[in-house]
């Protein structure tokens, strides 16, 4: 059954791409690595894409810069749990649309100097121009990420190509040393969700080492996972609609990169953990724990994004010293606040009362990384009233 979920290995990856050697492709790329990428690296990428990679959040001081310090201390509240296998930086929990260049650059030192010896870490690039893509894929390489997740152009939306979709990944990739990670957009985007031939032409671009799946959408994701475990052997291919993650376990995965699993990380792990070993009356439980929480984060769409609920959720928790969220991102309104906060102290009774092995292996989701220095000495709940916008 692990077999099943932890299949991404160095050997077939690499032997499927030196199969592919030769020729250019029909889309312009060559078939092999750029000369700065190897099989062995690209291979090895895929076979550290596995397990749970939690999404985190970029904390905002007064003026909307980075908060340095609340930053290392939430990756070092997240990665407190051993279980998580890497993390998704700069990604839509970490508003890279906002941030620029330099800042997404910045956050990944950060993170690089707190972040456990060993911890993979992927960045995301986003932008509208394959050059400025490239020069964020350098900068994020320079400052130790190990990984790229390439963000669509929102102009996709508008519509798009093989070719055009190709294209840009592979200038990404021929100015970087760095495996690229697929973006699978959810199907809700419309042009920005990639077709099967789209995804298929993307798999078949050696630099590629895995596809973060958020199509949200079971059918959609059945029907990529299975063709790109055809088409590309080897391939990570990462569960990551936080809503239905028991859904996606059911038919395969390599892992997840989701941002659920930086507000509750230990909940998340449970849940794959359980699903890699066959426990599926545990791994359901543990859905039936995760599903209003994760319904309440990510359900609704609004002016309100997923993002600034994540950030309520930790502020709620203490684990954050503020909320705010970039421009024109805002807050959750008073009410949703308090139905959030009704959620996670539910889910913190529910931790108290329950032991497995002989512990709470999710209690430690209440306990703070750091101690924020001044701020706090221990976890805390906050009113409502007291959340900073």
């Amino acid at each position: 059954m692990i077999g099943r979920f932890l299949h991404a290995s160095v050997a077939p990856l690499k032997r499927h791409i030196m199969a592919r050697a030769g020729p250019c492709s029909c889309f312009g790329p060559p078939a092999g690595p750029p000369e700065n990428q190897t099989l062995t690296e690209i291979a090895s990428a895929a076979a550290r894409l596995t397990g749970i990679h939690a999404a985190t959040i970029c904390p905002l001081t007064e003026d909307f810069r980075i908060d340095e310090v609340a930053l290392q201390a939430h990756i070092a509240h997240v990665t407190q749990e051993r279980r998580i296998a890497g993390l998704l930086i700069n990604g839509h929990a970490g508003e890279n649309a906002q941030l620029s260049s330099a800042a997404m650059a910045r956050v990944v030192g950060l993170v690089r100097a707190v972040a456990p010896a060993g911890t993979f870490i992927t960045s995301g690039i986003y932008s509208e121009s394959t050059q400025e893509a490239a020069r964020q894929a350098q900068a994020a390489g320079a400052a130790g990420a190990d990984a790229l997740l390439v963000f669509p152009p929102n102009g996709w939306a508008l519509g798009q190509d093989v070719e055009t979709v190709v294209a840009h990944h592979a200038g990404v990739a021929a100015e970087t040393v760095l495996p690229l990670v697929v973006y699978q957009a959810p199907v809700g985007t419309g042009p920005m969700a990639y077709r099967p031939e789209t995804l298929e032409a993307l798999a078949g671009l050696p630099s590629v080492a895995g596809v973060k799946e958020g199509s949200w959408e079971v059918a959609t994701y059945e029907e990529n996972w299975r063709l790109l475990n055809r088409t590309r052997p080897g391939l990570s291919v990462m569960a990551s609609g936080d809503e239905h993650l028991l859904t996606c376990y059911l038919i395969g995965t390599t892992g997840s990169q989701v941002s659920l699993a930086a507000v509750v990380p230990a909940l998340v792990c449970d849940l794959f953990e359980a699903a890699a070993g066959g426990d599926w009356e545990r791994a359901r439980a543990v859905h039936e724990r995760l599903y209003p929480l994760s319904a309440a984060i990510y359900r609704k769409r609004s002016g309100v994004t997923p993002t600034a609920r994540l950030k309520a959720c930790l502020h709620i928790l203490g684990l954050i010293p503020s909320a705010r969220v970039m421009p024109p991102n805002r807050q959750p309104e008073p009410e949703e606040l308090r139905s959030l906060e009704k959620l996670l102290r539910a889910l913190f009774k529910s931790a108290q009362k329950r032991e497995c092995d002989g512990r709470i292996p999710d209690r430690r989701i209440f306990e703070c990384g750091q101690s924020f220095v001044a701020r706090s000495k221990s976890c805390f709940w906050l009113s409502v009233s007291s959340i900073s916008l």
